[in-house]
C-alpha cells in the first residue's frame, strides 16, 4: 500500500448549531484518486475547505502530506493545488498570462516558470492556444486551463471541487484522462463530483450523507455491499407504484429511477417478474437484468440514512 497522503480523524465542523461534517475519518494514499461523493449540502466543500487549510475545524484533527491543518494551515498551501467548480482564473489575461501570474505567487520565476508553463499547457492540450484570452476558450477548455493552473507548482495532492460542473460530456472524458495520468505520475488527487458515471475513474470514494461519511470503499465493493443480488429494471408502471412493487414475493428493495424503478430481488427471473406485474394490471410492463451502477449505490446509502439504519461498513 501507498504512504498515506491524507490523514483525517473524527474531522467535525459545526456553524452555530448546524453540523456540517459530522466525525469524518478516512485516509487517502499517495497517488490515489479518492472520489469525494454527496448532495449539494453534505459536507464535501467544507471538508476540502479545512483540508486546504481554509477553514478551521470545530474538533477532530487532519493532516495533509504530513501537515497539520489546524496547526500550519498556511504550510498547507504550498504542497497543494486547488481547482474550485468556479472558473478562478482571470478572463481579461490569456491562458500563459494566468499561468505567468499564479506561477509567481509559487515563487516560480524566469526561466524555470517559462518551461513549466510549456509543460502544463502541452499535458492539458492547450499549447496552441496560449495566447487566447481566457473568456474566449470553451467552458471545457477553460477547466483543463484551471487545472494547469492548480498542478503549475508541481503539488503533491491535488484537491478538484466539483471540476466538470456543466461542462459536456466530451470535455468531462478529456478531463479525467488528464486527471487519470496525472495520479500515474504520483500526483494524490481528491475529488468531488455529483457525476456517478464520473466516479467510476476513482481508486475509492466515500460518499457523504448530511455531513457524515456513511459508506467508503472501491467502486466494485460497495456495489457488491450495497446493491448484492439481482437488479432489475421495471419499466411501464407508472411513478406511483413503489409501495405496491415492494409487495411483490422475493422484492428486497425498490427505489425510483428515471421513468422506472430498479428493483433489487436475488432470487427471481425477469420474466417471471414481468408475468406478474402483468397479472396485477401492468399490461405494458417490462423488465430486464442491469449491471448495478454508482447511482443505484448512492441511492441505496442515502435512502438507508433517511430510514435511520446504520450506515455500512467503512472500509479502510
Amino acid at each position: 500500500m501507498n504512504p498515506t497522503a491524507i490523514e483525517v480523524r473524527e474531522l467535525t465542523r459545526k456553524f452555530g448549531d448546524f453540523v456540517a461534517v459530522d466525525r469524518v475519518t478516512f485516509d487517502v494514499y499517495q497517488g490515489e484518486i479518492f472520489g469525494y461523493l454527496g448532495a449539494n449540502g453534505a459536507g464535501k466543500s467544507t471538508t476540502i475547505r479545512m483540508l486546504c487549510g481554509l477553514l478551521a475545524p470545530t474538533s477532530g484533527r487532519a493532516s495533509v502530506a504530513g501537515i497539520d491543518i489546524d496547526r500550519r494551515p498556511e504550510d498547507i498551501k504550498r504542497v497543494i493545488g486547488y481547482m474550485s467548480q468556479k472558473f478562478s482564473l482571470y478572463l481579461d489575461l490569456s491562458a500563459e498570462e494566468n499561468l505567468q501570474f499564479f506561477g509567481g505567487t509559487h515563487g516560480l520565476h524566469g526561466r524555470r516558470l517559462r518551461d513549466r508553463i510549456r509543460e502544463v499547457l502541452a499535458e492539458v492540450h492547450l499549447w496552441e492556444h496560449r495566447r487566447t484570452r481566457s473568456s474566449e476558450l470553451p467552458g471545457g477548455w477553460r477547466q483543463r486551463l484551471a487545472l494547469a493552473g492548480a498542478i503549475l507548482h508541481r503539488p503533491r495532492i491535488v484537491f478538484l471541487d466539483e471540476p466538470t460542473a456543466g461542462v459536456d460530456p466530451l470535455s468531462r472524458r478529456t478531463f479525467w484522462s488528464l486527471v487519470r495520468r496525472l495520479a500515474a505520475s504520483g500526483t494524490t488527487v481528491l475529488v468531488t463530483t455529483h457525476y456517478m458515471d464520473e466516479a467510476e475513474y476513482c481508486d475509492r470514494i466515500g460518499l457523504m450523507v448530511e455531513g457524515r461519511l456513511s459508506a467508503l470503499d472501491t467502486p466494485s465493493a460497495l456495489k457488491e455491499t450495497f446493491v448484492p443480488g439481482r437488479l432489475l429494471d421495471v419499466r411501464g408502471v407508472g411513478t406511483d407504484a413503489k409501495n405496491r412493487l415492494l409487495e411483490l414475493p422475493g422484492v428486497l428493495d425498490v427505489e425510483p429511477f428515471g421513468a422506472g424503478y430498479h428493483l433489487r430481488a436475488p432470487a427471481l427471473e425477469p420474466g417471471a417478474v414481468e408475468q406478474s406485474l402483468r397479472e396485477r394490471g401492468w399490461s405494458d410492463a417490462s423488465v430486464e437484468v442491469l449491471e448495478p451502477s454508482l447511482e443505484d449505490v448512492f441511492l441505496s446509502v442515502v435512502g438507508g440514512a433517511e430510514r435511520g439504519q446504520p450506515d455500512g461498513e467503512v472500509a479502510r
